[in-house]
């Protein structure tokens, strides 16, 4: 089985339900991950949204979540998880803090990647990294990736 991520909030190209968005709660929604491949040490994952701040003409992709160091037997997040699977370590998001920062898109219906990797190490040696500095040391460990994407626009 390959390597798989999924929400029982959204569907694949579904919207994200409001509960999950700055106009709700701002709660991360429930993830569901099968198909760790054998040598998995770590899992990492990654939300962030490529239409900012305009889906008419995106300039720039706001990173809403960095997680990594998950345990490989990892198999789900709770919804609103405050308490991380031991040894998991935060990255910083585009709002320059550790956790989850719900879709609030200022203009359009925005699309937002959770991207869940598994890589052949553990990343004990970064600090609080952003998504490049995570993506970076990532590079030549990732033995398989998988995402989900959701969608929200603003009501109004």
């Amino acid at each position: 089985m390959a390597l798989r991520i999924s929400s029982p909030a959204f569907t694949d190209g579904g919207e994200i339900p409001a509960s999950f968005t700055c106009e709700g709660r701002d709660l991360s929604p429930e993830l569901l991950f099968e198909g760790v491949p054998e040598g998995t040490r770590s899992l990492a994952l990654i939300v962030d949204d490529p239409d900012a701040p305009d889906p008419a003409a995106p300039k720039m992709t706001w990173v809403h979540w960095v997680l990594f160091d998950l345990p490989p037997d990892t198999s789900k997040l709770p919804e609103g998880v405050t308490a991380l699977p031991g040894g998991t370590r935060e990255g910083l998001n585009d709002w320059k803090r550790t956790g989850y920062g719900g879709p609030c898109p200022p203009i359009g219906r925005h699309r937002y990647f959770f991207k869940l990797y598994a890589l052949d190490t553990k990343l004990a040696h970064l600090e609080q990294p952003t998504k490049a500095k995570l993506l970076q040391a990532m590079e030549g460990h990732i033995l398989a990736d998988a995402q989900i994407i959701g969608t929200y626009r603003k009501a109004g």
